[in-house]
């Protein structure tokens, strides 16, 4: 059974090999492949999320070769979580791009697919250079995918974004080669091993190792300062583009969820919580120029962009107390984040194809074809995203309000998420009332076209909408998946055995 492990990794690899080569200029035969792909992709991420949720860990040693000699993959409650995530979302997407967008290039499909390989090997790597190795497999498929249709802006763009992700590969292989050179190998579970066992004249090394790790990872997760990157590339990208990107920042803060409990965690030694100083001032500081961000944004996309970039600060406020109930409310708000970020990316692009010259600046423009449709979609992501009640924003920060209210900077902490959110509130009313409602008066207004269909995009739109209300609705069984797996983390010596002796230990338990 743990041969299945391989297929998320496999299946995109695949298919979009054969996209290129044999119906390079074939569009029907493209979306075709292309969709039945993602549909096997989310049954077989359904199937091992599933698998997954009895708590036991999994590796698959490719080539056959053991741990830590060869390349392994693993499977735990937390890649489980991710590949579900990723497959839905790009379900979605895809389904979206489908309307016109994967019209633009002749390789939109090629690239979303190894995409997709990248960002599930991410999640699937047992070893610190495959994960180097999908990183940039990510890299190379994004900047395809945001240069998709062309335009100076996005080629400018791309430029930036390029530049910083070439800077953090390099600064990635540095901390490889210090790691690998104090303890000798690049396994995760032998790390884990190896890590407290280091000399005391080499913990300096893998010290900078560490860091130099984190601030890759901080890179990916649009931490300040180096979030600066983040608007202007997923404000060039095109709408499915821009959401599959949602899910790649959580690539970021998925590596340092991993790496600080598996190797770096408590039971390191000297070298125990070892990028924790600086982990809890990036994100509150990093929060708090999200929501700045919103409220002077311009455009309805720089208003999407920093909201990420607020978002991901909340999500590793939580992950900084390390413990089962901040992880746990921190996976919940990664689900909730993802989604409600899509949907944002999303609706702007319907919203601003339908206002003329204005496109999605935030002046009085042309009236949208369903003012009120659209409008209550931006009211429901708005609440959503500021985390307003009842939908499942509230319910996301509520819990990492309740994880952090022991915390020796819980001032610091409760202060930074209450007032950004009210900030960000401000900013998300002042783009509604400006698009939807500025736009009603009667020297702009054009009639609606009387229709009672629903296009295709918007009902993809409502879909990703309405997962705000069931993360509501089932928070209880959500949450206990998420503490099932926040448990699991936390006891590192059951992923170790799995991994080095292919023992079946099930430390985080079923939820």
């Amino acid at each position: 059974m743990n041969n299945w492990i391989i297929l998320p990794v496999l299946l995109p690899a695949m298919t979009a090999a054969f996209l290129v080569l044999a119906v390079r200029y074939n569009l029907a035969s493209q979306r075709i492949l292309s969709t039945g792909a993602c549909i096997v992709l989310l049954a077989a991420a359904i199937g091992l999320f599933m698998l997954a949720s009895d708590g036991v860990v999994r590796p698959l040693y490719v080539g056959a070769w053991p741990a830590p000699f060869g390349i392994v993959l693993v499977l735990d409650q937390l890649s489980a979580l991710m590949l579900l995530l990723t497959a839905a979302l790009a379900f979605i997407v895809l389904c979206f791009a489908l309307y016109g967008w994967d019209q633009r290039g002749p390789y939109f499909h090629p690239l979303f697919q190894f995409q997709l390989l990248g960002i599930n090997g991410a999640f699937l790597t047992g070893d610190v250079f495959n994960l180097f190795v999908f990183f940039e497999v990510m890299l190379i498929a994004s900047y395809g995918l945001m240069l998709h249709g062309g335009g100076r802006w996005r080629l400018k763009a791309g430029f930036h974004y390029v530049a910083i992700n070439l800077i953090a590969s390099t600064v990635f292989l540095f901390a490889i080669g210090l790691i690998y050179g104090v303890t000798g190998t690049l396994n995760m579970a032998d790390l884990a091993v190896k890590v407290p066992q280091v000399a005391p004249g080499s913990e300096a090394l893998l010290r900078t190792g560490a860091v130099l790790l984190f601030s890759v990872f901080a890179v990916k997760a649009a931490l300040v300062p180096l979030h600066w990157w983040l608007p202007g590339a997923y404000g060039a990208a095109s709408a499915p583009a821009a959401a599959l990107f949602a899910i790649m920042t959580k690539v970021g803060a998925y590596s340092i969820i991993r790496f600080d409990t598996l190797v770096f965690g408590p039971q390191a030694g000297p070298l125990a919580g070892v990028i924790d100083p600086l982990l809890l001032p990036a994100a509150l500081i990093t929060l708090a120029v999200g929501a700045a961000g919103v409220l002077a944004s311009t455009r309805l996309l720089d208003l999407v962009c920093f909201s990420v970039v607020a978002s991901m600060g909340t999500l590793l406020i939580a992950v900084d107390r390390l413990d089962a109930p901040g992880l746990g409310a921190a996976l919940y708000y990664l689900v909730h984040s993802t989604a409600i970020s899509a949907a944002l990316f999303l609706l702007v692009d319907v919203v601003a194809s339908e206002r003329g010259p204005a496109a999605d600046t935030l002046r009085p423009a042309e009236q949208v074809s369903r003012p009120m449709l659209y409008s209550g979609f931006f009211l429901l992501a708005g609440i959503a995203m500021v985390g307003m009640p009842p939908l499942s924003g509230f319910v996301g920060k509520l819990l990492i309000l309740d994880a952090t209210r022991n915390s020796a900077h819980v001032a610091a902490t409760w202060s930074t998420i209450l007032g950004a959110s009210l900030i960000m509130l401000v900013g998300y009313a002042r783009a509604g009332s400006t698009v939807f409602w500025a736009a009603a008066s009667d020297k702009l207004r054009v009639e609606a076209v009387p229709t009672l269909t629903i296009p295709g995009p918007v009902l993809i739109i409502a879909i990703l909408l309405a997962t705000t209300a069931l993360l509501s609705l089932f928070a209880g069984p959500v949450m206990a998946f998420a503490d099932a797996t926040a448990r699991q983390l936390l006891e590192p010596a059951g992923y170790v055995s799995a991994v080095l002796e292919g023992s079946p230990a099930t430390p985080g338990g079923s939820p």
